[in-house]
């Protein structure tokens, strides 16, 4: 296989991607042309915020194609085209045959949450002190279980069995944190997400699991639960404040995510109102914020 490489500025990255991929391109990618640079851009979507643009400011489109010449044509007719305006070719190059699968699989080793709760790959055996396991592939929806936000809302899970419990996962991406309720017990779980990709990776990853739960859009969600989860960022937590207080029962537990260390105080100011909320967990610059509603 080879790959095409382009320097594009952001506005060119939409047309010339959609161009690569109308030529027949195996796959296209793009990544900031400055990364570890002090130029390098953070680039991501909140929800609930703008969605993220299509690139950075200077952004390397790779375009993968099965020969040589594919890779060749292609650049011959993205040269001339008015959307090419301010792009550079910088080149065509051969890539190594790769048994792309297992290199990837390579990557997803089994995830410890606790001692005896693991979060394991289909192409992994479970460790022998495994107790608890959910089983789960890397995918489009986020919560691998590799996330230190995610592990700390299983380990919360763990150590606090929501046994019999109606239990909300709000923003549930995958659908693991759904999953470890329903495995530790819960008596009814709601998973919702503004993303219907996430909801249908729920309903597979439930199933997968042997595990019973209720996917959908926010508007899915109703009543007070015991225990409301909600692995999402910091911005949008604030936001939904009001929302996710709301849904929780008088005495139930409030467990927020996606949050870094020095965002604490922002988020205890928001939620003042609703209760008090307090760390109760830290990994890598990440903390898990509770309280007691």
């Amino acid at each position: 296989m080879f790959e095409l490489r382009l320097l594009c500025p952001e506005e060119r990255v939409e047309p010339v991607g959609d161009a690569l991929e109308a030529l027949d391109a195996l796959s296209v990618s793009v990544e900031d042309a400055d990364a570890q640079t002090p130029a390098e851009q953070a680039l991501f979507g909140e929800p609930g915020m703008p969605p993220p643009k299509e690139g950075w400011q200077r952004s390397l489109v790779i375009a993968l194609f099965p020969g040589e010449a594919q890779a060749q044509e292609a650049a011959q007719l993205l040269a001339p085209q008015d959307f090419f305006q301010d792009c550079k070719l910088l080149g065509i190059q051969s890539v190594p045959d790769q048994d792309w699968v297992r290199l990837t699989q390579s990557q997803f080793e089994p995830v410890e949450i606790t001692p005896t709760f693991w979060i394991v790959p289909t192409w992994h055996e479970p460790p022998a002190q495994a107790r608890q396991v959910i089983r789960l592939d890397p995918g489009l929806a986020f919560g691998t279980g590799t996330h230190p936000t995610t592990r700390m809302c299983l380990r919360w899970i763990a150590n606090h069995p929501p046994q019999g419990e109606r239990v909300l996962d709000y923003g549930c991406g995958s659908g693991i944190l759904a999953i470890g309720a329903a495995k530790y017990g819960a008596a009814s779980v709601d998973a919702v997400d503004i993303d219907e990709a996430a909801v249908h990776s729920t309903e597979a990853n439930a199933q997968a699991n042997g595990v019973q739960l209720q996917a959908g859009l926010p508007d899915r969600a109703s009543g007070r639960y015991r225990t409301v989860l909600a692995n999402i960022l910091a911005t949008p937590l604030k936001v939904l404040a009001p929302l996710l207080c709301g849904y929780v029962e008088p005495g139930g537990s409030l467990v927020l995510a996606g949050i870094l260390s020095r965002q604490a105080d922002e988020l205890k100011a928001a939620y003042a109102p609703y209760g008090q909320l307090q760390v109760s967990d830290e990994e890598d610059g990440w903390i898990l914020m509770t309280a007691r509603l």
